[in-house]
């Protein structure tokens, strides 16, 4: 039977999902396909549904995915939950968190996050991501200098146009690999959660993923989808409902 929370989506026989490149999503360098856990997620639940096929939207920043959730051009969003986003759009309950820390270069005399917020010091950080946007409210010395890619802040950190690189823990790993001698920070400047963001006024629809969401969760399919992408300090946000069962 179809459930008339999401009988639109069936109705096409597709959910297109916004993504950016992020912790959760990524192609593949070999084959260039899709990967990653926005899209383990999306075809889960495609699958529940009956639906044919997933149609990825690929957009250079969060806050483009917004905007097209906000105006149609995607069913769903994958990012990080923030204030300023959900203006715009609706967001479930939150499924992963991680957090905000700093990348270092090898020389940094800099050893924790409270180090890096004194005046003089650069901070490479991306725009529109909500590492930035934490970034910006929590800091009061330290001076924010924007790229538009991950690669672009780390290469102002490689050739001493940043003292910094402030993003989430998943990512700041992922990059530390790629410049010998970095440091990663072990505390963090703020905690982060993931949501699925729908259009405004879609309240079925967000009921609805938001239930599949807590049974991820509780089956530990979520759990062993992390693991499956290879991320690392990305926990499972407790269920909204523990002891509900999907139906």
């Amino acid at each position: 039977m179809t459930d008339p929370r999401v009988a639109d989506l069936i109705q096409t026989g597709e959910i297109r999902i916004g993504v950016f490149p992020s912790f959760q999503y990524s192609k593949d360098v070999a084959t260039g396909e899709p990967q990653g856990l926005a899209i383990a997620i999306a075809r889960t639940l495609a699958a529940r549904l009956g639906l044919r096929d997933v149609i990825i939207a690929e957009y250079p920043s969060p806050l483009d995915v917004v905007d097209s959730v906000k105006r149609g051009g995607c069913d769903i969003g994958f990012m990080l939950i923030d204030p300023t986003r959900a203006i715009d759009v609706d967001f479930t309950p939150a499924f992963v968190q991680s957090d905000f820390t700093y990348l270092l270069p090898p020389t940094s005399p800099l050893y924790s996050t409270a180090d890096v917020d004194r005046p003089g010091i650069r901070v490479a950080a991306v725009r529109g991501h909500a590492s930035t946007a934490a970034l910006v409210r929590i800091v009061k010395q330290a001076h924010p200098v924007y790229t538009d890619t991950y690669e672009g802040a780390v290469d102002l950190l490689r050739t001493g146009g940043a003292d910094a690189f402030a993003s989430i823990r998943e990512i700041i790993l992922q990059y530390s690999a790629q410049f010998p001698g970095a440091r990663v920070l072990d505390d963090s400047y703020q905690s982060n959660l993931a949501g699925i963001a729908v259009p405004k006024g879609h309240s079925a629809r967000l009921a609805y993923i938001s239930e599949f969401l807590d049974d991820l969760k509780r089956s530990g399919t979520l759990r062993q989808m992390i693991d499956a992408a290879g991320l690392r300090g990305i926990d499972v946000v407790a269920p909204e409902n523990p002891n509900e069962s999907y139906a």
